[in-house]
């Protein structure tokens, strides 16, 4: 039982090991707020935003023979969904509802990776949409 060390020195050394739990939770939310803004930057240059009316939102970038597949340029719920369909409309970037789809995104691609196979149908179809309504606009 001597040998044991204190909670004080537990924590001490803890400090000393992995630094002070303040100061790494501040630099985590630093870097979370730098992705965030990154993410945001990159919604204007997006093909479609696929939503879930008021609790998702994916941004999707697609280019014919530059991308093998769309990749997700931006992603979120609630607060962040509502930002970026706010910035897609500010720049003009075509928003399509549908509610499964968002939810089955959001929940299995993260930011700058391509979309799932198993959503390349579903993602055409919207994409297809989309550029055919483009196409009739110009």
């Amino acid at each position: 039982k001597r040998n044991r060390m204190s909670r004080r020195d537990v924590r001490d050394e803890l400090k000393q090991t992995e630094g002070d739990p303040i100061i790494r939770a501040r630099l985590r939310q630093i870097r979370q707020d730098r992705a965030r803004r990154r993410m945001m930057a990159s919604v204007p240059d997006a093909t479609v935003i696929i939503t879930n009316p008021t609790h998702y939102a994916v941004a999707l970038k697609y280019e014919q023979g530059v991308t093998a597949a769309p990749i997700c340029v931006a992603k979120g719920a609630d607060a962040v969904a509502l930002r970026i369909r706010e910035l897609a409309k500010a720049n003009d970037v075509p928003i399509v509802e549908d509610p499964p789809l968002a939810r089955a995104l959001h929940a299995s691609v993260e930011i700058d990776e391509t979309i799932p196979a198993e959503h390349f149908k579903a993602v055409a179809k919207v994409i297809g949409y989309v550029l055919t309504l483009a196409q009739k606009r110009a």
